[in-house]
């Protein structure tokens, strides 16, 4: 049996809770016989700045390189808001996804049956709901130089981001896109701002020209992004693989996660290039959802979308597609039964600590693999 080698990144806030569950669905894999995983646990954002003074050290990027997977918590709060910004807890985010050229984003929107009361939309808008959101992510406005704030003098200053994208940026990320595409209902959205921004010239220009080289099998529609968020709260179920830039992929995934009641039910995934050698991809998964300080230590927290990533990481690192299947019926079964943690309460609703949550979702999926 093949050992993987897991650094697990719990982070801030409820990130060490939600963190705590997916050991404890590890240590009944082992338990089984059915994977074997060989597990590190690491410090990142405020509490590696808290012992480091830095958001991740460079032992632990180290560490991240020759991992199988990374599975990462939540990082921030505002313990320090005052930190520079160089150091701030989500700057050790952005160095994990950059150092491991994480590009693809993927973050799925999917909409439980029983929690269909729980969206802000009417039930028949988002039952059944199943959209993936691919994101670049190591490019765009967010790394794009320069980058900077200038004293103009007179009480003014000027800020300066830059929106940057080369052709082959976008050819990675769509073809990630299209590939997901043929996998599910062989249609693609691509969304961008061609009739503003010149990036998003190119970004069209480039995802169509993929197609028609790559893809044509695939249906491809392009949207402008605003549009875009507008049709994702008026008819969202039009859409099924949706591939846009990392600036609008930050916002759109925001508004695909609200139309399933919670972010604390939404996982992801970050991935990089399949190494030609040895066929592995260097990939970090991590639940869509903040680190929530204000509830932090009560046992409240959501854990369903960190297990999710954790089944992410079953589907997309470990070729363990059966297993992340039943991992997300176990979580279905769990809510279908009326099980929820705090943020997902409703009437005739019974409410359960973290641990339980865990613990039930844990019972379900022996029952299914028994």
């Amino acid at each position: 049996m093949a050992t993987y080698k897991l650094l697990l990144l719990p982070g801030d806030g409820i990130g060490p809770e939600v963190m705590a569950e997916v050991k404890r669905l590890i240590g009944w894999l082992d338990a089984q016989g059915i994977v074997k995983f060989e597990t590190e646990d690491g410090l990142v954002g405020g509490a590696s700045y808290d012992v480091d003074k830095v958001s991740v050290t460079d032992a632990t990027m180290a560490r991240a390189l020759t991992a199988d997977a990374v599975l990462f918590g939540a990082v921030g709060g505002p313990k320090w808001d005052a930190v520079p910004y160089e150091v701030r807890p989500e700057a050790g985010l952005l160095r994990l996804r950059k150092d491991l050229a994480l590009y693809a984003n993927l973050r799925p929107a999917i909409c439980y049956p029983a929690l269909a009361e729980s969206s802000s939309l009417k039930r028949d808008l988002v039952e059944g709901l199943d959209i993936m959101i691919v994101r670049e992510l190591t490019g765009g406005v967010y790394f794009g130089e320069p980058k900077t704030i200038t004293d103009l003098g007179n009480g003014q200053k000027r800020a300066v981001d830059t929106q940057v994208y080369d052709t082959y940026e976008i050819e990675r990320i769509a073809r990630v896109a299209f590939d997901l595409a043929r996998k599910r209902r062989n249609k693609l959205t691509s969304m961008e701002k061609n009739n503003v921004m010149k990036s998003g010239v190119l970004w069209k220009e480039v995802v169509g020209a993929v197609h028609k080289r790559e893809y044509p099998d695939v249906t491809l529609e392009h949207q402008l992004a605003d549009s875009g968020g507008m049709q994702l709260v008026r008819r969202p179920k039009q859409f099924d693989v949706i591939v846009t830039d990392n600036l609008f992929g930050d916002m759109l995934s925001d508004i695909a996660a609200m139309l399933t009641g919670s972010l604390g039910m939404l996982p992801s995934a970050s991935l990089g290039d399949v190494d030609a050698s040895t066929k592995k991809r260097r990939a970090l998964y991590e639940p869509v959802h903040g680190s929530a300080p204000d509830i932090a230590g009560q046992g409240a927290a959501n854990p369903i979308a960190m297990l999710a990533s954790f089944g992410m990481a079953l589907r997309y690192s470990f070729d363990m597609g059966d297993l992340a299947d039943k991992l997300d019926a176990a979580i279905a079964a769990v809510l279908a039964k009326g099980l929820r943690t705090a943020d997902l309460k409703s009437e005739g609703s019974t409410v359960v600590s973290t641990s339980q949550m865990g613990e039930a979702v844990l019972k379900e999926l022996q029952a299914l693999h028994a």
